[in-house]
């Protein structure tokens, strides 16, 4: 009987660290899985959608070209002009006026700026100007944007606004209201 216990005590104990050694590695696994490199990251969109009684709408994409990242931007419903163009703290669109996608994306604690200048926000995209046809296209290459680390812009928010960005008034530029916002997202 006591050699019977002692090898059903056996068992259990070995039985017990098998399955807790197999939910470590499982842990484990995922832990890595989840903290696998984004540097394999070369790819995001923006799909722009107008806030409430706006008809602005576009397609934002960035794309990884060595050190910089490069903007791709094709907005419409636009009136003539200048609009300012920047990337916000939040990916949040869901209030009506897009302010749930917060301030510029400003993690570095600049003052904001033009998108030449040395000190500026790292959302400040400058302004989109739109033709008569209510169409802007805009194409930006930047060093300050990234998909990793403190500047990932992956999960912010693009915003078109209603004026022109003076590039100068802190904090915003002056730009008015939100015409369209939209989530950066990993793209393929």
């Amino acid at each position: 009987m006591k050699i019977r216990s002692t090898m059903l005590f056996a068992l259990l104990v070995t039985g017990s660290l098998l399955i807790v050694d197999s939910g470590f590695a499982r842990k484990n696994e995922a832990s890595q899985a989840a903290q696998a490199p984004a540097a394999s990251i070369t790819r995001a969109v923006a799909v722009l959608h107008p806030t409430e009684g706006s008809q602005v709408r576009g397609l934002v994409t960035f794309t990884q070209v060595g050190g910089e990242v490069r903007v791709v931007a094709d907005i419409e419903g636009l009136s003539a002009g200048s609009h300012g163009f920047h990337i916000h703290e939040f990916g949040d669109c869901s209030a009506r006026d897009a302010t749930s996608a917060g301030g510029h994306f400003n993690p570095m604690a600049m003052p904001h700026g033009a998108p030449a200048d040395t000190r500026r926000h790292v959302g400040d995209l400058g302004n989109l100007t739109a033709g008569a046809d209510g169409k802007a296209h805009l194409e930006w290459s930047d060093s300050r944007l990234a998909f990793t680390g403190s500047q990932s812009i992956l999960g912010r928010g693009v915003i078109v606004h209603a004026n022109a960005d003076d590039l100068r008034t802190q904090p915003t530029g002056n730009a008015g209201g939100r015409l369209a916002c939209g989530s950066i997202g990993v793209a393929k």
